[in-house]
């Protein structure tokens, strides 16, 4: 495969490793459809690819891996633990069945995939990651979905703080709080659902913006999302749609624009709301 020409900036976490700013996410991608979908990502530029053992497509997600012709070097691989795995002994074995699935010999990043505080379970579970970054079987580990409370309590109890917190962020719903409490621990901010599922990019804010700088309102979005320092893991199936999240590097959204944008925040929340859900 040739080397792509964009070049993607990066983010260095607390540990020093470095993650692709934008990555491409599997979410709701059939894995009969993800070998194809990864393989035009990376063929478009992306080195970061985003994927979970809920989401039934890590094997997907490795066939396109094993036939990109990629340095395993040249990418940062990310996984979750599921719900129904919580807890220390089953954590680990999730981690090698994830491994198995991609066929890889270790993640650069692994997340708790949400706190489900019913089960109380997520401060072993976090033990567990803290196992596999000290073996060095992953590079970095983090949290998805976690709010405030879950993160005070976990960075209290653990020997390790979260290097990521991967949550639904977008002009719709910009979590403000939670993006205090990540950089009061100096955690770095994932958006999931940049886009909103699309719920935001007919808004006539979206738009001007968009005809003004010759953007489609997706970029506009995902730009917003850049210039303010976080990662952000769009997914698409459509090739067309994953080169255009990708061309967003050209262009820089003004003071004024991001302001206008930020003014969009309504709760407008997608998915369910972690305090409350379990799995």
């Amino acid at each position: 495969m040739s080397t792509a020409p964009t070049t993607v900036p990066t983010i260095t976490l607390t540990n020093g490793i470095e993650v692709p700013q934008l990555g491409f996410g599997v979410f709701q991608v059939p894995d009969a459809e993800t070998t194809a979908a990864v393989a035009t990502a990376l063929a478009a530029g992306y080195r970061s690819i985003d994927t979970a053992a809920i989401y039934g497509n890590e094997a997907g997600v490795g066939r396109a891996i094993a036939e990109s012709g990629l340095r395993r070097d040249e990418l940062f691989v990310t996984s979750k633990v599921w719900n129904s795995d919580h807890g220390y002994d089953s954590t680990l074995r999730a981690y090698d069945e994830t491994l198995a699935k991609l066929g890889l010999d270790a993640l650069d990043l692994y997340l708790i995939h949400w706190p489900a505080p019913a089960h109380d379970r997520y401060l072993e579970t976090w033990r567990a990651l803290e196992r596999l970054y000290a073996d060095g079987r992953v590079r970095a580990i983090g949290v998805s979905n976690f709010e405030p409370e879950h993160l005070d309590r976990l960075v209290d109890a653990g020997s390790v703080v979260p290097a990521v917190n991967q949550v639904e962020l977008h002009p719709a719903l910009q979590n403000r709080d939670v993006i205090a409490a990540n950089a009061r621990h100096g955690i770095a901010t994932e958006a999931w659902s940049p886009l909103a599922q699309g719920a935001v990019l007919a808004d006539p804010v979206i738009t001007a913006i968009a005809a003004r700088h010759g953007k489609t309102p997706a970029q506009v979005v995902l730009r917003w999302h850049l210039q303010q320092g976080r990662i952000v893991i769009p997914k698409s199936v459509t090739p067309s749609r994953i080169a255009e999240n990708l061309d967003v590097f050209d262009v820089t959204l003004g003071d004024d624009e991001l302001a206008a944008i930020d003014a969009l925040d309504r709760d407008g929340r997608t998915g369910p709301h972690p305090a409350r859900f379990n799995g």
